[in-house]
């Protein structure tokens, strides 16, 4: 059986950080993936998607992470149901994060958790948490104080 999904998109809201009764810390989001093309208005069209992410990835995920970053997402879907106040059983569908990156510049949003290990490191290029300044200097953009023009076209998903 195969249960895997990557995303990227930005978050709609901060992330919530909770604990359970036993200490393990959670937290949850909801990421806007735009689909790839537009509605018949002309307007580009996302889909809003429940994200929870345990152990490793949260306390990072919890304190980089803010609303309006920029995230990639990989883990598996996974559906449970429950029953509400009103009796009435409820639905929910949500992707169960392994691993979160922050795709953004270090001076916008930073980092990237993995929940294996917990450890902290970065695919956008700068020097994340804790890390040297060797990772900076490894970046071809960190002393540019122009924008970079990527065009939709050019990025691989």
């Amino acid at each position: 059986m195969i249960n895997n999904v990557t995303l990227v998109g930005r978050l709609t809201r901060a992330p919530e950080l909770r604990y359970t009764p036993n200490g393990v810390a959670v937290v949850q989001f909801t990421l806007a993936v735009n689909r790839p093309f537009s509605g018949q208005d002309g307007e580009r069209q996302a889909d809003f998607i429940s994200v929870i992410a345990w152990r490793g990835t949260v306390e990072s995920s919890a304190k980089y992470l803010k609303k309006g970053s920029l995230a990639g997402v990989e883990g598996r879907i996974q559906t449970r149901n429950y029953e509400n106040n009103e009796g009435r059983r409820v639905y929910v569908t949500e992707v169960v994060a392994r691993q979160v990156e922050f795709l953004e510049p270090k001076g916008t949003r930073h980092g990237a958790a993995q929940e294996q290990d917990g450890s902290v490191s970065n695919h956008a290029g700068t020097a994340g948490p804790g890390a040297g300044s060797s990772a900076a200097a490894d970046d071809p953009f960190a002393n540019s104080s122009q924008p970079i023009d990527i065009s939709e076209d050019d990025l691989p998903f």
